[in-house]
């Protein structure tokens, strides 16, 4: 019995360097999250804006079923919920084009275009671009683009 109240005696805690290492530790991870954390967050209010597209395109779509023929903000906004009131957006249809969207938010995709490989010009996305970034397609790079890829990685 004396022993273990000698044994329980002598501890000390830590001591400074292993407080230090734990924090230089906590400081890596903190390091390596927050910027994952803050992709995620812009990720995901991409997403949501193109979801918001895709909102509108199918609303449009009904609304040509019922009859409509010009896909103004005006007439669908009834086959339209979910987008924000300040949001203004539009629809569009041509043979050669077919499916296109143009809605205010779309100005604040960054990360998508890249990734993705969709185009977004004077707020306004095609239907098949708009379905390959919801699906999360990302495109299969050209013969030329992986070389690219490889000089740029061994000249460094």
């Amino acid at each position: 019995m004396q022993k273990r109240m000698k044994l329980l005696k002598n501890q000390k805690g830590m001591t400074l360097v292993e407080l230090l290492a734990v924090l230089v530790i906590l400081g890596i991870i903190a390091a390596i999250a927050i910027p994952m954390i803050g992709n995620t967050i812009k990720d995901s209010k991409e997403k949501a804006i193109l979801a918001d597209a895709q909102t509108i395109l199918s609303g449009a779509k009904i609304a040509q079923a019922n009859g409509v023929k010009e896909f103004t903000q005006n007439n669908i906004k009834e086959y339209v919920e979910g987008v924000p009131a300040e949001a203004t957006y539009s629809v569009s249809y041509s043979e050669d084009k077919g499916w296109e969207v143009t809605y205010s938010e779309l100005k604040n995709i960054e990360r998508a275009k890249t990734r993705y490989g969709i185009t977004i010009t004077d707020n306004t996305i095609t239907a098949s671009d708009l379905s390959k970034a919801l699906k999360g397609e990302v495109p299969t790079p050209t013969t030329q683009e992986k070389k690219n890829r490889a000089v740029t990685f061994n000249s460094n």
